[in-house]
């Protein structure tokens, strides 16, 4: 799952990126107006963080622009300022959901988690595969009943191919949505993760399509 976050205060958005990172969330990262534009024209994301207050184009001109040129995805905008006009202008240019610096980054989670749900009303909270089973909100895998810990990439890769029972999920395409733009991930990289998931859930829960990519199937398909 791939997210936008917009936020000129560098040592903010490295922290952000690197949280969400843990989570399994791939995260580009603009620090001004212009290149939140450029970026959400480049790639679907599922959601977008964006501060208010950003050299050249601020928030709202980014997201009034971004909701003129038709772009849906759900937006969370973070800004400095508290009082109730500036929510109203934030939600009124086509924000989805609004909070006040300084925040708690569990609030951001949760809120975040949310729009993620809500842009995605098509995805079931509980992905299910056989014995298998991936809850999306409480970020959990269980296999035959029993856990099984996932990191937050092994957890994103699974969840992505679960959303896609019977079809083949290439590399390319796997590196396109949980990787973000400056991870420099390779078709290596992916191949590390599936072998993990395998030896956490058994080698004949992802296989192989040769010169194709990946499918997930059950327990004795």
């Amino acid at each position: 799952m791939r997210i936008l976050l917009v936020e000129d205060e560098r040592r903010l958005a490295d922290a952000l990126r690197a949280g969400l990172s843990a989570e399994g969330y791939a995260v580009d990262v603009a620090h001004n107006g212009r290149d939140a534009l450029w970026f959400a024209g480049e790639h679907p994301y599922s959601a977008i963080v964006l501060d208010i207050m950003l050299p050249g184009l601020n928030g709202y001109r980014v997201c009034r622009r971004l909701r003129e040129q038709g772009n849906s995805t759900p937006i969370l905008m973070l800004t400095a300022k508290d009082g109730e006009d500036d929510e109203i202008e934030a939600l009124d240019t086509g924000a989805d959901d609004f909070l006040p610096k300084p925040f708690s980054y569990g609030v951001l989670l949760s809120r975040l988690r949310a729009l993620v749900r809500r842009g995605g009303a098509t995805r079931p909270g509980v992905l299910k595969l056989g014995d298998l089973e991936l809850d999306q909100a409480a970020r959990t895998c269980r296999r035959g009943g029993a856990d099984v810990p996932l990191t937050g990439k092994e957890f994103a890769l699974l969840a992505y191919l679960l959303q896609r029972p019977g079809q083949v999920v290439t590399k390319a395409e796997l590196l396109d949505n949980l990787w973000d733009f400056a991870a420099e991930a390779t078709a290596n990289l992916v191949e590390v993760h599936v072998s993990a998931l395998r030896r956490k859930l058994g080698a004949e829960t992802i296989r192989t399509v040769r010169g194709a990519g990946y499918h997930v199937v059950t327990a004795g398909a």
